[in-house]
C-alpha cells in the first residue's frame, strides 16, 4: 500500500460552530410502542432529535401530521406543540434525545421542524447514539465529558448530511421564567409549593424546569425553598418568642416535627437549642 499523508489544517476546523456554545444534552432514551399507543400534545423549552431505529408511525406537529418510517430523523426545535404515535402491524421504535442550546432550520419556510432520512448514515447515526446510552448506563469515570464530545461530533455529522442551519436560541426566555421562579419562592415561602406548582406557573416542562433553575442559581428550586424556609425561620427564632409549631406553621412546613428535622439537617441543632444558642 502506497504512503498516504492527509494534511489537517486547524483554521478550517468545522467544530468551531460550536466553540463557547452551551449545548446540553438532557436526557436520551431508547423507546419501543405498538400501534394502539399515542402521547398527548405537548411542547418543550429545548430541541428534542428522533431517530426512528425501526417501525412506523406518525407524527403530529402544530397541527400538521406527516408519516415516519425507518431511518428517519425529525428534528424538533423549542417550544413546538407535538406528539408521536406507532401506525400499522409493527411496533414504532426511536430513540429520542433532549438537548438545551441549539435548534435546526431546514429552510426559511419551516422554523417548527425538520425532517430527513438518513438510511445513508445509518450505522453512523446509531453507533453515536448507542454510545451516549452506553455511557450513561455505565456511568465509568469521564462518562459526562465523553458523552458531550460524542454529542458534539454527531451534531457536526448531522449538519453535514442533512445541510441545515445551525441556531443557537436566545437563553433570555429562561433566565426571566427563572427569575420569576426565585422570586416567587421567596415571597410564597409558607404556601405549599410543589415542582409541579412551578412547572404550571412556568408553562415548562417540570424536569427540565429544575435542569435550568439550577443552572441558574446552583442549586435546584426545591432546596432553594427550604433554605429560604430555614433562614425565614432562623429570623423568628431570634426575635420572636413564637411556640415553635407556630414558626412551623409560618414558614411552610407540615409539621412541627417535620420542621425540626429539617432545621436539625439544615444547621447542626434543633430549633430550640439555636434559639437558646441566640439568647447566650
Amino acid at each position: 500500500m502506497p504512503y498516504q499523508r492527509y494534511k489537517f489544517d486547524a483554521t478550517e476546523c468545522s467544530s468551531k460552530i460550536l466553540d463557547d456554545i452551551d449545548i446540553q444534552l438532557l436526557y436520551i432514551t431508547r423507546s419501543g410502542y405498538d400501534r394502539h399507543w399515542q402521547s398527548v400534545m405537548h411542547s418543550h423549552p429545548f430541541t428534542e432529535f428522533f431517530y426512528v431505529v425501526s417501525g412506523m408511525g406518525k407524527f403530529n406537529i402544530e397541527g400538521k401530521s406527516f408519516s415516519v418510517k425507518e431511518d428517519d430523523f425529525v428534528v424538533i426545535n423549542p417550544n413546538v406543540m407535538h406528539t408521536e404515535f406507532a401506525d400499522g402491524k409493527n411496533a414504532l421504535e426511536y430513540i429520542v434525545l433532549g438537548i438545551e442550546g441549539i435548534s435546526f432550520q431546514q429552510s426559511s419556510h419551516n422554523k417548527d421542524y425538520s425532517l430527513y432520512n438518513l438510511k445513508n448514515q445509518r450505522n453512523e447515526i446509531l453507533f453515536y447514539l448507542k454510545s451516549i446510552i452506553q455511557e450513561l448506563h455505565e456511568k465509568k469515570e469521564g462518562y459526562v465529558d465523553i458523552c458531550m464530545d460524542l454529542l458534539e461530533v454527531f451534531i457536526l455529522l448531522l449538519r453535514r448530511s442533512t445541510k441545515s442551519t445551525l441556531t443557537f436560541p436566545s437563553v433570555n426566555k429562561i433566565s426571566r421564567e427563572c427569575r420569576f421562579i426565585e422570586q416567587y419562592l421567596d415571597e410564597h415561602f409558607a404556601d405549599d409549593i410543589t415542582l409541579e406548582t412551578l412547572s404550571t406557573l412556568t408553562h415548562m416542562n417540570k424536569y427540565y424546569m429544575v435542569h435550568a433553575f439550577k443552572k441558574y442559581k446552583g442549586i435546584s428550586p426545591i432546596n432553594y425553598l427550604t433554605d429560604r424556609r430555614i433562614a425565614e425561620a432562623k429570623h423568628l427564632l431570634e426575635s420572636t418568642n413564637y411556640p415553635i409549631a407556630k414558626i412551623a406553621d409560618a414558614t411552610g412546613f407540615s409539621s412541627q416535627s417535620y420542621f425540626s428535622q429539617v432545621f436539625r439537617k439544615e444547621t447542626g441543632v434543633s430549633p430550640i437549642q439555636y434559639r437558646k444558642l441566640g439568647t447566650q
